[in-house]
Parts: structure tokens; C-alpha cells; sequence
């Protein structure tokens, strides 16, 4: 007969025993993960939210090297925009309505008709976030936030036009998932550059720019080429993505009311 030191031995071996020490642990660890996130969050927010900072600052360049980016982020004032009208809303704050969360609100999301879709959104809240930099209390450049889908999954970024509504003075990603060493070419400096100038709608108020395929002529006609983005090499349906998410958002159904709004006081000015 076993005595009862083997016997005590034994029992702290069964699996009753193993499993009770495994599921507390499992409980330890789950709630020491779990408060770590919980504490970490504020932190993540506030890291992310000086992501999109920096981003509007880079788009528009106003980032200076080793910059604080909440001071220079102050000189920027984001407004709220009724995208059907193109008016501002001023009951909600700017800084705090995420468009992106309310897209699937039932009150304050919308759903983009299929015909006007072409940047495969879906969904989209009723208002939207506009970035103003504006120098003597004239408004000198607009950020727009801007989303579709690329080739593997959404693109989010930022379009800055001059007042006038249709000038790019930037373009930029700061999420994506496009191949590297081929669609990621959209977060290369150069190809960026290539953006600021260009026009996005045409004389009848149309958006027509486009990321074609291949380079842009340097002898073409630039009243052609004024629309024109030399293409991503190996990229063509990241191109395309490009294309029709920037003219979505620039477009009747996104900010092309306010765009026109915009132009409107500018040419009264």
C-alpha cells in the first residue's frame, strides 16, 4: 500500500489538480492582460490621435523637423461639415466626431448609392471632419479625410486642396495594407510630390483626376495632364483605388457640395 506521502504526492498530480492550477493561472494572466490594456488605452488613443496629427501636418506641409505636434497641430481648426449641404455643423464637436464609427450609426450614417460608390464605401456617416489652415483669417489650405478600398483592403488618408476647392497642394496614406515594394509606392515621397498641382475636378464641376497607367507625357496637352498622376508600377488596381476614392470623396456624393461652397466664397473674395 502506497503511505501517504505517495499517496499526497499523487493526489497534487491528478488531473483535477492540474486543472485547477491551469485555469487559475489562466484567470491570473487574463486579468493582469486585461488591466494592462485597460490602463494602456488612454495612452494608444493619444498615440494614435498624434498619428493623424502629424499626418494632416506632413499633408500640408506644416510638420517641422523635431516640431511639438500638438502645438503645431493648434493652428489648424477642424470644423464639422453637413456633407448632403455642405454646410457647417456646428452643434457637434469636430474634434471628437469619429465619421468613421458613426458610419453604421442608424441615425447619423448614411448608405452610398451604388451608382456613386466608386470607391467601394458602402457606408458613410452624415458629416465629416474638415482641417482649416488658414494665415490672416483667410483660409489658405483644406484637409479632407479620405477612404476606399485599394487592392487587399481600405486606404485611409488625407487630401489637401487650396481654397479654391479643386487644387491638390497634397496627398496621404496613413493606413493601408497595399503590397509592399508595389502599391505601398504610394506612401513614396516622390510619387507623392507628383500630386501637388494638380486638379481634381473639370469645367463642369466633374472630378477628373486619375492615376493612369504608366507616366504621365511631359509633352502631353496639360490641360490633359493637369488631371494625370503617373501610375504605380506593378500596382495598376492600387492606382485605380486611388482614383476612385479621391473622386468619391471629391464627387456630389462626398465633400464636392462643400468644395463648391468653398470656390463660391473664394471667387466672391
Amino acid at each position: 500500500m502506497p503511505d501517504k506521502a505517495s499517496k499526497k504526492r499523487i493526489d497534487r498530480d491528478s488531473v483535477r489538480n492540474t486543472l485547477t492550477v491551469a485555469i487559475g493561472l489562466s484567470l491570473v494572466c487574463s486579468i493582469l492582460v486585461a488591466s494592462t490594456a485597460v490602463l494602456l488605452k488612454p495612452r494608444q488613443e493619444r498615440n494614435e490621435e498624434q498619428f493623424r496629427q502629424r499626418i494632416i501636418l506632413e499633408v500640408a506641409s506644416l510638420m517641422e523637423p523635431g516640431g511639438d505636434i500638438e502645438t503645431l497641430f493648434a493652428s489648424i481648426e477642424p470644423r464639422l461639415v453637413d456633407l448632403a449641404s455642405g454646410d457647417y455643423v456646428d452643434s457637434i464637436d469636430a474634434g471628437t466626431f469619429d465619421a468613421l464609427a458613426m458610419a453604421n450609426d442608424p441615425e447619423l450614417g448614411v448608405a452610398v448609392p451604388t451608382e456613386l460608390d466608386t470607391g467601394n464605401i458602402q457606408r458613410r456617416a452624415k458629416y465629416a471632419p474638415v482641417y482649416l489652415v488658414s494665415a490672416d483669417d483667410k483660409v489658405e489650405q483644406i484637409i479632407l479625410p479620405v477612404y476606399g478600398s485599394g487592392l487587399w483592403g481600405k486606404m485611409y488618408g488625407y487630401l489637401a486642396l487650396q481654397p479654391d476647392g479643386t487644387t491638390v497642394t497634397g496627398l496621404r496614406f496613413y493606413e493601408h495594407i497595399e503590397t509592399p515594394g508595389l502599391g505601398d509606392q504610394v506612401d513614396a515621397p516622390r510619387w507623392r510630390e507628383q500630386w501637388v498641382g494638380k486638379k481634381i475636378h473639370g469645367a463642369d464641376g466633374t472630378p477628373r483626376i486619375e492615376v493612369i497607367r504608366g507616366a504621365v507625357a511631359t509633352n502631353g496637352d496639360p490641360m490633359e495632364t493637369r488631371y494625370q498622376v503617373d501610375g504605380l508600377s506593378g500596382a495598376t488596381l492600387t492606382g485605380r483605388g486611388v482614383t476612385n476614392l479621391v473622386r468619391y470623396w471629391t464627387g456630389p456624393h462626398g465633400f464636392g457640395p462643400y468644395l463648391e461652397k468653398l470656390a463660391r466664397s473664394e471667387d466672391s473674395t
